[in-house]
């Protein structure tokens, strides 16, 4: 009897799997099916960008006036930039417009772009923008924020962003954003099923929240289609789940030039980002024609993403695959070395005196106040807040580094100065997404974090600009992350070097309110303004020289502010950078991308 109902049951529990194999097809045939002119699209989940997808959209569409909405976190020139360029979005929502890998600046295309009104910008910060896509996902109208209030995004996004009374508790005033449900959804994983249930490598950057919200589902491409039993072993990656799924395409390297992190799936491997591949471009977007000539080259004259792969060549990929890997940070310093050691040992160039001044001043903020977390934004924040984490792990005090895409707990290795460095993910506590980060983790109700962030601009009163420049109507980047951490850390540090055009007396677009920095660090020395306090002051600062007097000193900082600055009646000399720090420093930016100016790098390996 037993074996009987054992074999009954059996028989009803057993069914074919992984037999439906209609969604399996080209990009093309995709694109070609579920992609509409006038879509909202959205793009991307986890680390990897859907480029094999993208670029095919673009083939498709171009020329063709199509008016679509682009929705992500962000973009720049091997993204958005080829669009507009084209001609084929009407808007653009997002966090972040411009280019971001090594080393934020503004992009040419898309800044015209915003000049000419050719394109409208919807701009958000990194986690109102997500939240506005888990709103979506969920089907409720809206969902609540710290982030925005008292910015000038406030004022600028009123029809799709509300301040309110908490009906709970004191009346505190919360944000409200309104839930975002793009069309269609671009997404590129490791791997999927048949059926389309997609494994997702962490950390999970903005998650599945956009592919939830979509309309009209998802177009998944992956590195390998798998059988269903694959997808079950790593359940614990799969993301997307395969009911919202339209069509499932193996697309090997689909994600460069950006890199592609695997952290668990142990029959694939990772590759890194393409970073002479994105300097072209970058630099191409300089002059429309040169673009041009550059799209041409990697997305209209390519039949598809395997001839995009054949031009890119063997030697390419296996040199990012191998890039990849966590310790070959030694193999770059072996090679790029002595460019550090031939510098001055005790000859600091101006970011480096900012990036001392701020790591000591963070870490006696630190000490002083018991944090036990850091955001750093991009640039001398980060490499900043790197030298404290390191000096104040070596005297074992328990601080913790976090980077808003989901890395919590990392240790950053030398070589690569870019926040979001892909080696650094394997030596992370934890992985996970921006909501956990930038919503929880910094601003929850144990948080006890510290914020380092830079900008373009700053005011007397420490009110951040890095979105806009109106009087003469210039464009920069976006909030980023920037105005969810200035508004949730406990406080924030911001980072800039000094002169009269960026220490204003008044920003014209506050893209992260000054109610929570406290202190702002340039080459020159430190301004602080505890919280409560309404204006900045000189507390400490360098000799410009050896022999300068503190009088000539605070001339020259003073010239190079633009407010009537007071100065501390005990303001300290700050003593210059030693030939150890600066050695430590220059070790994690060989190429010297943010401490001096892009020193002379290796040659482009791939060079004809």
């Amino acid at each position: 009897m037993e074996e009987s109902l054992i074999k009954f049951a059996k028989g009803k529990i057993d069914f074919p799997d992984g037999q439906d194999r209609g969604k399996i097809m080209s990009v093309s045939q995709a694109v070609k099916r579920f992609v509409k002119p006038g879509m909202c699209i959205q793009t991307g989940c986890g680390m990897a960008f859907p480029t094999a997808t993208y670029y095919e959209v673009v083939r498709q569409f171009w020329g063709r006036d199509p008016g679509f909405t682009l929705a992500a976190l962000g973009g720049g020139a091997t993204s958005y930039a080829v669009m507009v360029q084209g001609g084929m979005c009407r808007k653009i929502i997002s966090s972040y417009n411009g280019d971001g890998y090594p080393f934020p600046i503004p992009n040419p295309i898309l800044v015209k772009a915003y000049q000419d009104k050719t394109v409208e910008f919807e701009d958000w910060t990194m986690l109102s923008l997500l939240l506005r896509f888990m709103a979506g996902a969920m089907g409720v109208p809206f969902f609540p924020t710290k982030s925005i209030l008292g910015s000038s995004i406030e004022k600028d996004q009123s029809e799709r962003f509300r301040r309110v009374k908490s009906p709970f508790g004191d009346g505190e005033e919360v944000g409200l954003v309104e839930a975002l449900n793009p069309d269609i959804s671009l997404v590129h994983g490791w791997a999927a099923d048949p059926e389309g249930n997609t494994l997702i490598s962490p950390p999970f950057t903005s998650n599945a929240y956009g592919p939830l919200a979509a309309k009209s589902g998802v177009i998944v491409s992956v590195e390998k289609i798998v059988d269903p039993d694959y997808v079950r072993k790593f359940s614990h990656m799969a993301r997307i789940p395969g009911h919202i799924v339209k069509a499932v395409c193996e697309e090997p390297m689909g994600a460069h030039p950006g890199g592609h992190p695997n952290q668990g799936l142990p029959d694939f491997e990772g590759y890194g980002e393409d970073q002479e591949f994105i300097f072209e471009a970058r630099e191409a977007c300089r002059d429309t024609g040169k673009f041009q000539a550059w799209i041409d080259k990697w997305i209209l004259d390519c039949r598809d993403h395997r001839d995009y792969l054949a031009k890119l060549g063997h030697r390419r990929i296996w040199y990012l695959k191998g890039r990849i890997q966590r310790d070959t940070w030694e193999s770059e310093m072996a090679d790029l070395g002595e460019n550090i050691d031939s510098l001055p040992a005790e000859e600091a160039a101006i970011p480096e005196r900012l990036i001392v001044a701020g790591s000591k001043k963070l870490k006696a903020v630190i000490q002083g106040k018991g944090y036990r977390t850091i955001l750093c934004g991009v640039g001398t924040p980060n490499l900043a807040s790197w030298l404290a984490y390191y000096e104040l792990r070596q005297q074992g005090y328990p601080i913790e580094l976090m980077a808003e895409l989901g890395f919590y707990g990392y240790s950053p290795r030398p070589s690569d100065p870019w926040v979001f460095n892909l080696r650094n993910i394997p030596t992370c506590r934890m992985t996970t997404d921006i909501f956990h980060v930038l919503g929880i983790h910094l601003c929850g109700s144990q948080a006890s974090s510290l914020g380092v962030l830079g900008a373009a601009q700053v005011d007397r009163h420490g009110n951040i600009n890095s979105s806009r420049i109106p009087e003469t109507n210039g464009y920069l980047v976006g909030s980023g992350g920037g105005n969810d951490t200035a508004s949730g850390a406990g406080e924030v540090v911001v980072m800039l070097e000094q002169n009269r055009h960026r220490f204003v007396d008044r920003v014209g677009f506050i893209t992260s309110p000054g109610r929570r920095v406290t202190t702002i660090i340039s080459q020159y020395g430190v301004y602080e303004k505890p919280i409560g306090e309404e204006e900045l002051v000189l507390t400490a600062y360098y000799l410009q020289e050896a022999g300068q007097s503190p009088a000539a000193a605070l001339e020259v900082i003073k010239a190079q502010t633009g407010w009537d600055l007071k100065v501390h009646p005990e303001a300290r000399i700050i003593e210059p950078p030693t030939a150890e720090e600066l050695r430590f420093l220059r070790s994690f930016d060989l190429r010297g991308f943010y401490t001096a100016g892009q020193r002379e790098a290796r040659r482009n390996p791939f060079a004809k």
